[in-house]
């Protein structure tokens, strides 16, 4: 029963909204205004600081909340604003980059994350917390942004290339009967969608790419001009180092987490297949289809055991529980398999002759009589 209900579609609340989602929707269009509006605003004006940790903590937020939303889609095209999205977030990350340099190199404060990160994640050292700021920029702008980006134009050239294919498709199933009309307008509706999507996740990934070296600009130009303001005002090279490259770095990685996790989301959305699940389901299903390669995992886990200068009990612990879930998988195996086999040994049994009529086995002459 379970099963059965995560593999039903979810309902569509834009088309039957609720009364308290019907009147939010109705004002969509000034949400979105006043969003664009709140960008331009943070580029330009001073932001008091209590604004600015709202801010930063509403992009982290809104990143987690899209990551999510990837997460549960079972096809890439049901998040199709996804490229609309990402610009936007992209601008907003770069507004409050623009607001948070503004208050570093004015007051020396922006607020009680960015001191946060500065302090705390970075531990109060300035090559720690460069050398974190710096692998998190090549973790997003190698790994996951230029993989992002490949599979992006892969995905809309091979996409380009099969829409003639499931044109002629379509049209031969709408000629067979197998399909109304209604059906194949909505099909080739959903193949210009998916055309449309790829294409423009082509380019949207570019934003990605852009944003990561923005932001590595963004932190160096907040460590010179940092440096520069404290020594106008008088404070010593080292204290002016301390005060403002703290700040910068914490700066840079309150902005790079939020980035690295929209670049995490586009990276699921553009290799996602479709298919009738979520990817969760998706790796749940495929990783525990078989219980050998569970076992083989547990027997090499248990065997690191005995290396020298290792740890024992993290490999016992992950040598354990893959060896209960490999033992589970297996006992699921032995069960389907004797289900299968009763049922072939019923199909192979004769069937019982069906009891006919007597009238079929008699050879009757129907005899009348008129009076």
């Amino acid at each position: 029963m379970a099963n059965q209900n995560d593999n039903m579609a979810p309902p569509d609340l834009l088309k039957n909204p609720g009364p308290g989602l019907s009147r939010l929707l109705a004002h969509n269009d000034i949400i979105f205004a006043m969003g664009v509006a709140m960008v331009l605003v943070t580029l330009l004006i001073p932001l008091p600081t209590f604004i600015m940790d709202m801010l930063l903590a509403t992009s982290i937020a809104a990143g987690l909340a899209v990551l999510v939303t990837v997460l549960a889609t079972h096809e890439s095209i049901e998040f199709s604003t996804f490229p609309s999205l990402l610009l936007f977030m992209t601008l907003f990350r770069l507004s409050i980059n623009v607001a948070s340099t503004r208050l570093i190199l004015l007051d020396a404060d922006a607020g009680k994350i960015i001191e946060t990160f500065g302090q705390f994640v970075c531990g109060g050292q300035l090559v720690i917390g460069l050398v974190v700021f710096l692998i998190l920029v090549i973790i997003q702008f190698v790994v996951i942004t230029k993989g992002s980006e490949r599979i992006s134009e892969v995905a809309a050239r091979f996409n380009l290339d099969a829409m003639p294919g499931k044109q002629m498709a379509i049209d031969a199933d709408l000629n067979a009967g197998l399909i109304g009309e209604e059906q194949a307008r909505d099909r080739r509706a959903k193949i210009a969608q998916e055309s449309e999507f790829y294409g423009a996740m082509d380019g949207a990934s570019k934003f990605i790419r852009g944003d990561a070296i923005a932001g590595l600009i963004i932190t160096a130009v907040n460590l010179v001009g940092g440096f520069i303001m404290g020594v106008s005002h008088g404070m010593t090279a080292g204290g002016a180092v301390k005060t403002y490259a703290i700040l910068a770095i914490g700066d840079g990685l309150v902005s790079q987490i939020p980035a690295v996790i929209i670049s995490t989301s586009a990276g699921f959305l553009i290799s996602k297949t479709s298919t009738k699940s979520s990817i969760s389901q998706d790796l749940a299903g495929q990783f525990l289809k078989r219980s050998r390669p569970l076992a083989i995992a547990s027997f090499l886990l248990g065997g690191m055991v005995f290396v020298p200068g290792f740890p024992k009990f993290p490999f016992i612990v992950l040598a354990v529980g893959a060896g209960v879930l490999s033992r589970m998988l297996r006992k699921e195996e032995q069960a389907s398999a004797a289900k299968v086999k009763v049922e072939t040994a019923q199909a192979a049994l004769p069937s019982k002759p069906e009891e006919q009529p007597i009238e079929e086995l008699l050879d009757i002459d129907r005899i009348s009589i008129q009076v």
